[in-house]
């Protein structure tokens, strides 16, 4: 599955909303590209122009693992827990996070990504902790553009 969200790479654009205890909801650009020889791939979430969120997704022996660098400035760290390649899913569960405790805000607790059909992805994200129920966010991309070069 790892090399198949390798294709991901390119700019894409979309919708976000927010339920479960949030109401916010807007446009974003999302940008994918690969670093580390080909060994991570790096998903930045951009809002109005600015580069918001970023996770990167990489192979630890044979498990996918992600690191979310949230704007809630922490950084959850998640494994993924089932990978259907016929639904063209992947679910995440939560490993560990940094730089937050229990007065601070919410983190990401679960990821799911999803491939609905070509040039088109889902993203959601489940959040914990912090005050009250945890919110989900979720994320509807459509392809801009491939990666250039």
């Amino acid at each position: 599955m790892f090399e198949r969200m390798k294709q991901l790479i390119g700019d894409w654009e979309g919708t976000y909303e927010w339920s479960q205890g949030r109401t916010e909801s807007g446009k974003l650009k999302v940008n994918y590209y690969l670093t580390g020889n080909g060994s991570a791939l790096v998903e930045n979430l951009i809002m109005e122009g600015v580069p918001t969120m970023t996770t990167v997704y990489h192979l630890d022996g044979v498990d996918l693992r992600m690191t979310h660098y949230c704007g809630a400035r922490n950084q959850p760290r998640l494994k993924a827990s089932r990978i259907d390649e016929t639904a063209s899913e992947i679910e995440f569960s939560f490993v560990d996070v940094t730089n937050t405790n229990t007065k601070g805000p919410g983190y990401v607790s679960a990821f799911r990504i999803q491939f609905p059909e070509n040039d088109r992805l889902n993203l959601v994200f489940t959040f914990a902790g912090g005050t009250g129920k945890g919110p989900i966010e979720n994320i509807s991309l459509k392809r801009v553009s491939p990666e250039h070069g």
